[in-house]
């Protein structure tokens, strides 16, 4: 197939092409690549697509397969003139920040979305879900018949430069003390790897598949996922008949309203506990992937997805400034008055 990945340079774009690349497509980029190039082997056609409509003049051409990635409804809608009429197939990736509820686990495919982005409003980081929706609506209006949308969840696993999934087993890893764990053992964690998504894209984009599918890993209690990130990290393998709730590392477990009181943030964002989420979110992590698993998308174990996240954790270095995740000297503070108040 003749692949066109508007993109190509950063995480799971990057990794789409590689992997179209390695089973054989003609794979064509278009980037800026301001920080980072295109995987080696493909085309590389540089353009900005905050020019509009003449960003797209040199692959103005006939596609079988177009990714978007896009999270700006302007730059979508641009592509999607400009190219949506000479593509055979279109996937966007979207995200399940698009539903409405994210109060309700097990929700599929059929849940209510936000509104969509006003028409012609470039879409921010505050409004990512309704970006996100309107790429949606515009995708299906122009393109609908032949377009495969793609709701993404949080996506782990090398590469990923969100500092999210991999904060804890690297936070383990790091060894400097007691870990400040947030007291939530039954809430779900969902991380689909990146390499199973770009797997499970240009599988649609090979079967001519449309529609609308979650794109997600299988749900994980985060009790479990505490205790394999310290497992992995510090090398161990789980006993027979061991406590999943108990992780091997030292740690402290803090109470949600505790947290809140001291500042410490949700989800992500510097002074974050990341994966811990804000109330009515119980379903966040925890949406139905059943219908994308019954067409054949695969998931490999999550355990795997996070010892090489680990990896690409010490490949930058387990002390480097992160985007999300508690400071050391936050993390001390922290336990230190806790330990202090329950003296």
């Amino acid at each position: 197939m003749r692949i066109l990945v508007l993109g190509g340079t950063a995480f799971l774009s990057a990794e789409i092409a590689k992997q179209a690349l390695a089973l054989g497509h003609d794979v064509t980029c278009l980037a800026r690549g301001s920080q980072a190039n295109p995987p080696d082997g493909v085309e590389w056609v540089r353009g900005d697509r905050a020019l509009g409509s003449a960003a797209y003049e040199d692959v103005n051409s006939s596609w079988d397969e177009v990714v978007e990635v896009s999270r700006d409804p302007v730059q979508a809608r641009d592509a999607l003139e400009a190219l949506g009429s000479g593509a055979r197939h279109w996937t966007f990736v979207s995200s399940c920040s698009v539903y409405a509820d994210h109060s309700v686990p097990g929700a599929d495919e059929n849940a209510a979305l936000l509104e969509p982005l006003p028409e012609g409003q470039a879409g921010t980081p505050e409004t990512y879900g309704e970006s996100k929706s309107a790429i949606e609506s515009l995708t299906l209006t122009l393109v609908g018949q032949k377009a495969h949308i793609v709701r993404a969840g949080l996506i782990g696993g090398p590469g990923d430069g969100s500092d999210r999934y991999g904060y804890w087993p690297a936070r383990f890893a790091a060894n400097t003390g007691p870990v400040l764990v947030p007291n939530i053992p039954d809430d779900a964690t969902q991380i689909i790897d990146v390499r199973d998504l770009a797997g499970w894209i240009i599988q649609g984009a090979e079967m001519g598949l449309t529609g609308t599918y979650n794109a997600l890993g299988d749900v994980v209690p985060f009790s479990e996922y505490i205790s394999e990130s310290s497992r992995a990290a510090l090398g161990q393998e789980k006993q027979p008949g061991a406590d999943a709730r108990i992780p091997l590392g030292a740690t402290v477990r803090a109470d949600e309203d505790w947290l809140v009181e001291q500042g410490v943030d949700y989800w992500a964002g510097p002074d974050s506990l990341p994966l811990w989420l804000p109330p009515d979110h119980d379903g966040f992590q925890s949406r139905s992937n059943q219908a994308a698993k019954a067409l054949g998308m695969t998931l490999r174990p999550w355990q795997e997805t996070l010892r090489d996240a680990l990896d690409y954790e010490r490949s930058l270095g387990l002390e480097r400034e992160r985007k999300a995740g508690l400071s050391r000297e936050t993390e001390r503070r922290l336990v230190g008055l806790l330990r202090e108040q329950q003296a």
